[in-house]
C-alpha cells in the first residue's frame, strides 16, 4: 500500500493506494471512523464493488443508497435522494457517508456530506482513473447547473480517500481513456519530467499495465496533493489545475452534459490552451505539439466541436474563475509552468476561439 498525505492542519487526511484495497478489511475499516455510514454508488458500480465494500466493513451500520449513472445526474435533484436516505436511516452527525464511484458519485456524495446537518464526514473511495487521479482529492464537491458546470458546490475535504487500482480493471475504454487526460495534464501544468515519462509509456498506459499505472496514479496524486497543501480553496496556485477546464466546461455545457465525457472535453480544452499560449508567445511550438501528439497517443480528442466562437465564449463567461467580469484562463509559460492570467488580447483568444470551435 501507498500512502500519501495531504496538509491541511485539522482537516489534513491520507490517501491509501493499493492494488486489492476494497478486499483488505483490516486498512479500510481503520481509516472509516464513524459507526453509522451511508454508501453511496450508482448502478454501473454497485454490482461490481459494493458487496465487497460492504464486507470490508462489517461492524459498521451500513445503509446504501443507489444512483442513476452518467453526467446528467449531477444535480441537486439527484443530491435531495441522498439526503432522504440519510433521514430514512437517522443518520446524525457522527454518521459519515461514503462515496464508492467515478467523479460523479464522489461530487454528488461530497456535496452532500457538505450540506447534511451543516457538514458530516465522508469517504472517497474512487473507481475510475480520473477520480483517482483527480476528482477525489481536494475537497472539491457540487453539481451542475444548466448555465454551467459545477456551479453549485462546496470545499468540504474528506476524512480519507481509498483508492484501489485494481477497480480500474472493469471500467469502459472510453472512461478509462478519459481519465488518462488528467494525467497528462499534471505533466503539462506542473511536472515536465512527469510528461516525458508519460511519452514514453503510453502503451503501457492504454493496456493498463499495473505498474505503469500505479506510477501515474501515485504522482498524480503526489502533485495535487502538494499544490492542494498550499492552497486549499483556489485563491491562486489551485487554479492551475483547471488547466483545460474552462474551454473544456463549454465544450460539456453545449453539448449536454454526458455526450462528452469530462475528460475528453478537458483534452480538447487543453490543447485550445495551448494554442492560445503559444499564440502569446510564451509555449513554444515543439511543446505545443508535443502536447497534441501525446494526446493522440492516447487516444484523446483534440478537436472540440463546434459549437461557435460566440456561443465558447459566452460559457466561458460562466466560469468559476472570472473575477469583476473578466475572464481569467490557465496558460502555459511554457511546458510545466502554468498560470492563472487575464493578461491576454482578446483578439488572440478570439482567434483560438474561432480556429477550435467555428
Amino acid at each position: 500500500m501507498d500512502q500519501l498525505h495531504i496538509s491541511l492542519g485539522e482537516r489534513s487526511y491520507p490517501i491509501i493506494i493499493g492494488a486489492g484495497l476494497l478486499s483488505e478489511a483490516d486498512v479500510v475499516s481503520s481509516h472509516v471512523e464513524a459507526r453509522d455510514l451511508l454508501i453511496v454508488t450508482n448502478e454501473r458500480v454497485a454490482p461490481l464493488y459494493l458487496d465487497r465494500l460492504r464486507l470490508s466493513l462489517q461492524g459498521k451500520r451500513t445503509a446504501v443508497v443507489i444512483l442513476p449513472d452518467g453526467e446528467a445526474y449531477k444535480t441537486l435533484e439527484t443530491v435531495s435522494k441522498v439526503f432522504d436516505a440519510l433521514t430514512a436511516e437517522r443518520m446524525n452527525r457522527d454518521a459519515a457517508i461514503v462515496a464508492l464511484g467515478g467523479g460523479v458519485v464522489g461530487d454528488i456524495a461530497g456535496f452532500a456530506a457538505a450540506c447534511y446537518q451543516r457538514g458530516i464526514d465522508y469517504i472517497q473511495v474512487p473507481t475510475t482513473l480520473l477520480a483517482q487521479v483527480d476528482s477525489s482529492v481536494g475537497g472539491k464537491t457540487g453539481v451542475n447547473h444548466p448555465a454551467g458546470k459545477n456551479l453549485i458546490g462546496a470545499f468540504h475535504q474528506p476524512r480519507c480517500v481509498l483508492a484501489d487500482p485494481e477497480t480500474l480493471q472493469t471500467l469502459p475504454e472510453r472512461e478509462y481513456r478519459s481519465g488518462l487526460a488528467e494525467v497528462v495534464k499534471y505533466g503539462l501544468i506542473r511536472d515536465p519530467e512527469f510528461f516525458s515519462w508519460l511519452e514514453g509509456h503510453p502503451e503501457k498506459l492504454l493496456s493498463r499495465e499495473s505498474a505503469a499505472l500505479s506510477h501515474a496514479i501515485r504522482r498524480s496524486c503526489e502533485l495535487k496533493a502538494e499544490i492542494v497543501g498550499i492552497d486549499e480553496r483556489e485563491h491562486g496556485l489551485r487554479a492551475i489545475l483547471n488547466l483545460g477546464h474552462t474551454f473544456g466546461h463549454a465544450i460539456e455545457t453545449a453539448t449536454g452534459y454526458g455526450a462528452w465525457l469530462h475528460g475528453e472535453a478537458v483534452s480538447a480544452g487543453m490543447v485550445l490552451a495551448a494554442d492560445l499560449s503559444m499564440r502569446l508567445g510564451w509555449l513554444s511550438g515543439v511543446d505545443h505539439k508535443r502536447t497534441v501528439a501525446l494526446l493522440q497517443r492516447l487516444e484523446l480528442p483534440v478537436a472540440a466541436p463546434k459549437i461557435g466562437a460566440a456561443r465558447a465564449l459566452g460559457l466561458m463567461g460562466m466560469d468559476k474563475k472570472v473575477l469583476a467580469g473578466k475572464l481569467r484562463l490557465v496558460l502555459m509559460k511554457s511546458m510545466g509552468d502554468a498560470i492563472v492570467t487575464s493578461d491576454f488580447p482578446l483578439s488572440a483568444l478570439t482567434e483560438t476561439l474561432e480556429q477550435g470551435f467555428s
